[in-house]
């Protein structure tokens, strides 16, 4: 059965799409973008500043159904500039624990609401 997880702890949609999807063991994470839930404030003076608050917002996703990055499977990276990876892996490797998640790093032209980065996940109990 199919439930859509809906919380504070993570931005709201800004459009029709779940915050995340919740189907058997598996939760499927919607890209989250670096807004801050509780004030609505952008956090991007800086891609570390953006990469941490993207990752708060998927730990709190995982917090709502029980689960921890270790339960993470996949992720999807998605840049403004590819020239952030390093900063971004130097962050993105803190939050997981070895085996980590199959992934992938691409560079778009723009993100939603000309965020820097975006990130998608899925995780598995």
């Amino acid at each position: 059965m199919k439930k859509s997880i809906q919380i504070a702890g993570a931005p709201e949609p800004i459009g029709p799409y779940s915050q995340a999807i919740l189907l058997d063991d598996t939760l499927y994470i919607s890209g989250q973008i670096p807004i801050d839930p509780f004030s609505g404030n952008m956090k991007t003076s800086n891609i570390q500043e953006a990469t941490h608050q993207v990752m708060k917002n998927i730990q709190n996703l995982l917090n709502e159904v029980n689960m921890s990055f270790d339960n993470v499977i996949k992720t999807s990276i998605f840049l403004d500039d590819l020239n952030n990876f390093n900063e971004v892996n130097e962050i993105y490797s803190n939050y997981f624990n070895p085996p980590y998640p199959a992934r992938e790093t691409v560079e778009v032209r723009r993100l939603p609401l000309d965020v820097p980065i975006e990130i998608s996940c899925i995780a598995k109990r």
